[in-house]
C-alpha cells in the first residue's frame, strides 16, 4: 500500500511541475484576473488565461493530455490554429458586426489605417537585424498591426513554432491598448490639436453598403492575392449583415460562429504556452519587439494625420490616427476617451472608427504581402 500511495504521490502534478509552469500559472491567472476585474478584452484574455492553466497543469508524457502530443484533444482543436482554419471564421464576424459607413463617409480617412500599418515593415526590418529569420520577422512585426487573428494567420504559415508567444503577444497588446496608446497620443499631440471637432459625417446608402464588400474584395485581393482568406471572408460577412436578406446567417456569424471560435482559440493558443517551451530568450524578444511594433504603428497613424492637416481645409483631429491599428473597437474607443478629457462634447468615436475599420483591411493586406514574398 505504501508504494502505490508512493506511485500516486509521483504521478500527481504536484511531484511534477517545475519552476517555469508555476510562473505560467501565475501568468494566466494574471491574464484571469484583467479580464474580469479591469475588463481588458474579458472575451480574449479569460480564454486565453484559462488556457495557459489548461496548458501548464504538469502531466505524464504519453497518456495523450499535452497539447503537443498526437492524437490528443487538444491538439486536434490546435489544429484550427496551425493550419490557420479559425482567423478566418473570426474575420467572417467581424464583418457581420463592422458597419463600414464612417470609413465609406469620409474614404480619405482610410489613409490613416494604411499609415499606421508602417509599423508593421519597421519592425519587421527591426527582427531581421536582430537575427530572426525572414518568415520570423514578418511574424513579428505583424504584433503591430493590432489584430490577433491576422498575427496567428501569418504566424501559422512563415514561423508556426512561434504561434504561442505571438498570439499571446499579439492578444495582449490589443487587451492593453486603454494603457499603451494615450500617454504615444498625448506626447505627440498638442492640447489644440486634441480640441478639435470634427463636422458630422455624410449618410452613407444602402445600395453603397452593399456594394462595397463586393468592391473591397476585388480591389483589396487583386492587390494582395495571399490576404484573400481573411478578407474573404471579411467582406462576405459584412455583405451578409448589409444584404439584409440574409440576417439569419450574419446573426450566425457574428454571434454563433465568432463565439465558439474565439473560446476554441483561446483555449488552445493558450494551452500552447507550456513553461518548458514559451519561456525562452526568444520569447521574451518577442514581446518587446511586439511592443516596439504596436508603439511605431500608434505613431505612424498619429504622424500621418499630423501631415495630412498640412494639406487639408477642413482639419481633422490627430488623435484618430492612433485608430489606424486593428484593435477594433477598442483603439477607437480610446481615442474618443482622450478626446473628451479634453473637452467633454468633442465626439471623435465615429470618426475614429473610419481608420480603424480600414486599419483591419490594411494589416491583413500587410499579411498577405508578406506571406507571398516570404512564402
Amino acid at each position: 500500500m505504501e508504494d502505490l500511495f508512493l506511485q500516486f504521490l509521483n504521478n500527481t502534478g504536484f511531484a511534477l511541475v517545475d519552476y517555469r509552469q508555476i510562473i505560467m500559472l501565475c501568468v494566466g491567472s494574471l491574464f484571469i484576473y484583467l479580464g474580469i476585474a479591469k475588463h481588458y478584452e474579458p472575451l480574449l484574455l479569460v480564454p486565453i488565461g484559462f488556457g495557459i492553466l489548461m496548458g501548464n497543469i504538469p502531466v505524464l508524457h504519453g497518456m495523450g493530455l499535452s497539447i503537443y502530443e498526437e492524437g490528443s484533444v487538444l491538439s486536434y482543436l490546435y489544429y484550427g490554429v496551425t493550419k490557420g482554419i479559425y482567423p478566418p471564421l473570426i474575420f467572417m464576424g467581424i464583418g457581420a458586426m463592422t458597419d463600414f459607413s464612417t470609413m465609406l463617409a469620409r474614404p480619405s480617412l482610410m489613409l490613416l489605417g494604411a499609415a499606421a500599418q508602417a509599423g508593421i515593415f519597421i519592425t519587421f526590418l527591426g527582427a531581421l537585424m536582430l537575427g530572426f529569420t525572414p518568415g520570423e520577422a514578418a511574424s513579428i512585426g505583424i504584433i503591430g498591426g493590432a489584430d490577433g487573428p491576422t498575427a496567428i494567420f501569418l504566424t501559422s504559415k512563415l514561423a508556426p513554432k512561434l504561434i504561442g508567444p505571438i498570439a499571446i503577444a499579439a492578444y495582449s497588446y490589443m487587451a492593453l491598448v486603454p494603457v499603451i496608446q494615450p500617454p504615444i497620443m498625448k506626447l505627440l499631440t498638442t492640447k489644440k490639436e486634441r480640441l478639435v471637432k470634427m463636422r458630422e459625417p455624410r449618410k452613407v446608402s444602402k445600395k453603397e453598403r452593399i456594394i462595397f464588400p463586393i468592391v473591397g474584395l476585388i480591389l483589396s485581393c487583386l492587390l494582395a492575392p495571399a490576404a484573400l482568406p481573411l478578407l474573404g471572408m471579411l467582406f462576405l460577412g459584412n455583405l451578409l449583415k448589409e444584404a439584409t436578406v440574409t440576417e439569419r446567417l450574419a446573426e450566425a456569424a457574428r454571434n454563433t460562429v465568432i463565439d465558439t471560435v474565439t473560446i476554441l482559440l483561446g483555449i488552445t493558443v493558450g494551452a500552447s504556452t507550456q513553461g518548458d517551451i514559451f519561456l525562452t530568450k526568444e520569447s521574451i524578444g518577442i514581446f518587446v519587439l511586439g511592443a516596439l511594433s504596436f508603439a511605431v504603428a500608434t505613431a505612424c497613424g498619429l504622424v500621418f494625420a499630423k501631415g495630412m492637416n498640412l494639406f487639408l481645409k477642413e482639419k481633422i483631429n490627430p488623435l484618430i490616427g492612433a485608430a489606424g491599428v486593428s484593435a477594433v473597437p477598442d483603439s477607437a474607443r480610446v481615442v474618443h476617451t482622450v478626446a473628451q478629457q479634453e473637452d467633454p462634447t468633442n465626439f471623435l468615436l465615429m470618426h475614429a472608427m473610419a481608420p480603424n475599420i480600414s486599419g483591419v483591411i490594411g494589416s491583413a493586406i500587410g499579411a498577405g504581402v508578406l506571406w507571398s514574398f516570404l512564402n
